[in-house]
């Protein structure tokens, strides 16, 4: 598995599940898991329970997902993080863009 996504909650939120390498290879699967959006979903959650390695491209992802959205008002989360890859999001400043757990 490279990407997955799912649609819970009553169709509300989008995951986006990630494997165990969140680099530039991903980039563009991971732009297509969040194209054409219901317009029920409102909030998108990327979990990184599987996710051992995060480069810098991965966070201009993130980033970059945030802003190609930005017309429409999602909330957003960043769940299931292992302690390596949050201390990434976390000295990144990730929690001031992101809900992290």
């Amino acid at each position: 598995m490279s990407i997955g996504t799912k649609v819970t909650d009553e169709g509300k939120r989008l995951i986006i599940k990630l494997d165990e390498k969140f680099d530039f290879g991903k980039v563009q699967d991971f732009r297509l898991a969040y194209l054409d959006l219901s317009e029920d979903i409102n909030h998108i959650e990327v979990d990184l329970s599987d996710t051992e390695y995060m480069d810098s491209s991965a966070l201009g992802m993130l980033l970059n997902m945030q802003k190609s959205l930005n017309e429409r008002q999602f909330s957003y989360s960043i769940t299931h993080c292992r302690p390596q890859v949050a201390r990434i999001l976390k000295i990144s400043r990730f929690d001031k863009k992101f809900e992290i757990s």
